[in-house]
């Protein structure tokens, strides 16, 4: 006799997500969902969630039109759609209002997305609990995510009793999220029976990453244990920082008893075909080739596969930044394998000192961050802690729900002197509703509001992207960018790099059409910034500071006016977001009073005088490219 049935879920979203920055156009999109549906064996399809929206506004693409047209064939065709959604984070990296919250999910049902997986990073139930009511009132069906890591404080005990408080919430299925594929695979089966125990009703899906080599074993004891539904990935994008590929699960599970749908090869063929002339397309340049690979390493950080496909990116960033100072203080410099190891080691250190926060977005990204600003303070010979981006106090303090450890003393030690207080109300509430402030900005720009609202939403959801994608100047920083990768031979094609032709000869593709480089959008150049990452375009959106192209602006300097240097690369901002005024030539400075922040990783980090006095220059626009030592501002 067969056991139960196992069905499976492709994430063609996080295949793309967990490789690399970029995931297909939506053309891409519609080319391959016939062949999904061919292949035969999909009760499921992962069409849309955070940061894959983001991704179409920097093409230039209506993100709306991209999961209406991408989420019907498979619908037409009876298999089920699901998003990814953060909770309290909605579709970024930052608390969403809880009237843009609810708006989205209307939004999303009515585009045609079946199926909402709310989680949040640190698993607190107050946070996904909200989404559970939002979404079935919306009439999506709401299947809670538990975000798995592996620690002391993270028991199967915990899990089961979260998942227990979450479906009496309403939660109609549970997805064991293992984000980085660290979960043990007794343990995990150890969870999946504790919550048939109480629940045998409820549907679970389990979702894991390859990269650390426990997925299969994993795989295989959570349906031995009761899991219904197991998500996959597929050639070209299977295995190394992604997922298992659903050719191996098939086989495994068929062979161990279970009732499995066969698969049509012909049609799996062709959609790795296709994927793979995506990659030839444009995407490949944003791949790196360390991400192809499985790495045991993962274990112990346990960085999730998602954030692995920008982390090598930024990590080339930061070893350029370490090897100039070590080359001008006469050091040896450090190899990107030498970095990354002592990366991997601070995180270790660093996450159980910050309350062992679930490394799944937007906290693997701040738990990196930090470590990584330690790694290169350290290496620069300066002490840990040097620089605690705002968005990662936040953190620290509760702002985003309880962490589950307790904060080492060494942190709260930090947490006082920097005047930092602990935070105990509901998440939700430090965020005010904002639905009325974005439908007049619609109103003023005389745009539409779209389809049930559905351009409403992207504006309250992606404030600066949308403005962006609405000027054209996101496009047109996305083809320039592109146009540099191809001219270098970037990711996947760095080994084959060609002669670079000259910047105004190289035309970038997107959507099918040729493009010139010198583009000025509504008469006016634009100095752009675009963030590509997990969020790619996960950069905070409410608190993206605003592009602007502003010149430095600036008196005549005394020549002994005090320098304020930037401690580390990145973009500068004089503000955050539209609730803080900049600071201007003239302006009196006390000691600590904030001068602006510099971008980097994802997050902002304050730069405050170290110094009174007034400002006599302001010696960088906003935007601006800054190294570390670059004078910022100069006090008087």
């Amino acid at each position: 006799m067969k056991k139960h049935k196992v069905q499976f879920s492709l994430v063609y979203r996080d295949m793309w997500q967990s490789s690399g920055k970029y995931l297909p156009r939506v053309d891409q999109l519609i080319k391959v969902a016939p062949a999904i549906v061919e292949m035969g064996c999909f009760a499921r399809v992962e069409t849309n969630g955070g940061g894959f929206e983001q991704i179409n506004l920097l093409f230039g693409e209506n993100p709306n039109t991209a999961v209406r047209q991408w989420t019907k064939p498979l619908r037409d065709a009876g298999i089920q759609t699901h998003m990814l959604d953060r909770s309290l984070n909605g579709l970024r990296m930052s608390p969403v209002p809880a009237d843009v919250r609810k708006l989205m999910y209307k939004v999303k049902k009515a585009q045609g997305t079946d199926i909402t997986r709310p989680f949040c990073g640190l698993n607190d139930e107050r946070n996904i609990l909200d989404s559970i009511k939002y979404a079935k009132a919306a009439g999506m069906i709401a299947q809670a995510a538990l975000s798995i890591t592996y620690s002391e404080v993270h028991t199967a005990e915990s899990y089961i009793k979260l998942a227990d408080t979450l479906i009496q919430g309403g939660a109609d299925e549970i997805c064991l999220k293992d984000m980085a594929g660290i979960g043990r695979p007794a343990w995990l089966g150890e969870i999946v029976r504790g919550i048939k125990k109480l629940h045998p009703e409820v549907p679970l899906q389990y979702h894991s990453h390859s990269g650390p080599g426990f997925a299969m074993a994993s795989i295989l004891e959570v349906c031995n244990a009761g899991v219904e539904y197991v998500d996959v990935a597929m050639e070209p994008l299977s295995w190394g920082t992604g997922h298992v590929d659903v050719l191996a699960v098939q086989a495994m599970l068929k062979d161990a008893g279970f009732d499995v749908p066969e698969i049509n090869m012909d049609a799996y063929m062709k959609v790795r075909s296709l994927t793979q002339s995506f990659i030839d397309d444009f995407l490949g340049y944003y791949i790196d080739s360390k991400n192809r690979y499985m790495n045991s390493l993962l274990i112990g950080p346990g960085l999730p596969g998602g954030m692995m496909g920008s982390l090598m990116a930024d990590l080339e960033n930061n070893l350029d930044s370490i090897n100039k100072w070590k080359k001008k203080n006469s050091k040896p410099e450090l190899t990107q394998d030498e970095l990354l190891v002592k990366l991997f080691n601070e995180v270790e250190y660093v996450w159980p000192m910050v309350g062992y926060p679930p490394l799944v977005t937007p906290y693997s990204q701040y738990v990196k961050n930090l470590a990584m600003m330690n790694v290169m303070q350290i290496e620069k010979g300066k002490p840990r802690w040097g620089m605690i981006a705002d968005d990662i106090w936040d953190m620290l303090m509760g702002k985003g729900g309880k962490l589950p450890g307790e904060l080492h003393p060494e942190i709260l030690e930090l947490a006082k002197k920097a005047q930092k207080e602990q935070f105990h109300d509901h998440p939700q509430s430090v965020v005010e509703d904002a639905l009325p402030k974005f439908r007049e900005e619609m109103k003023e720009n005389g745009w539409e509001f779209g389809q049930d609202d559905e351009e409403l939403f992207e504006l309250a959801m992606h404030p600066q992207q949308y403005r962006a994608y609405k000027s054209g100047a996101a496009k047109k920083a996305f083809e320039e960018d592109l146009a540099k990768k191809k001219a270098e031979g970037a990711g996947l094609f760095a080994a084959t790099a060609k002669a670079a032709p000259q910047a105004d000869s190289t035309p970038a593709v997107v959507s099918g059409q040729p493009s010139s480089m010198n583009i000025n959008v509504n008469g006016e150049s634009f100095k752009v910034t675009v963030s590509y990452g997990n969020a790619p375009a996960e950069a905070p959106a409410q608190n993206s500071a605003p592009v602007a192209t502003e010149a430095p602006v600036a008196v005549a300097a005394p020549a002994n006016a005090h320098e304020v240097t930037a401690p580390l690369e990145g973009k500068f901002y004089l503000t955050k977001n539209t609730s803080e005024t900049p600071i201007k030539v003239g302006d009196t400075l006390k000691e600590g009073d904030l001068i602006g922040y510099i971008e980097a990783m994802k997050t902002f980090n304050a730069i405050r005088a170290d110094k009174a006095g007034k400002i006599v220059e302001i010696c960088k626009a906003v935007a601006d490219d800054v190294e570390e030592d670059d004078v910022l501002v100069k006090i008087g």
